[in-house]
């Protein structure tokens, strides 16, 4: 099918460089342009990013806990662990 477009002129002779250079012409490289942004289109919006919840709390360890200590930490959890 035929088709008229108003391009760019810069934009136009980087296209025709483009397919000089990989030996193709500048219909095929066009149309592998739209197919490339057809596909995205399809596959829908990116994923927006998760946000970890972040405790803002005030608080901390209990009073003779040493956090450097494995053995007070354990001491600390009791029965719980």
């Amino acid at each position: 099918m035929k088709t008229t477009l108003d391009l760019n002129d810069h934009l136009l002779a980087n296209a025709k460089a483009l397919a000089a250079r990989q030996r193709t012409s500048l219909t095929r490289l066009i149309e592998e342009g739209l197919q490339l942004r057809l596909r995205v289109e399809a596959a829908g919006p990116a994923k927006a990013r998760t946000r970890l919840p972040v405790f803002k709390g005030r608080g901390g360890l209990v009073a003779g806990v040493d956090p450097l200590s494995n053995k007070s930490l354990l001491e600390a959890l009791g029965d719980d662990a």
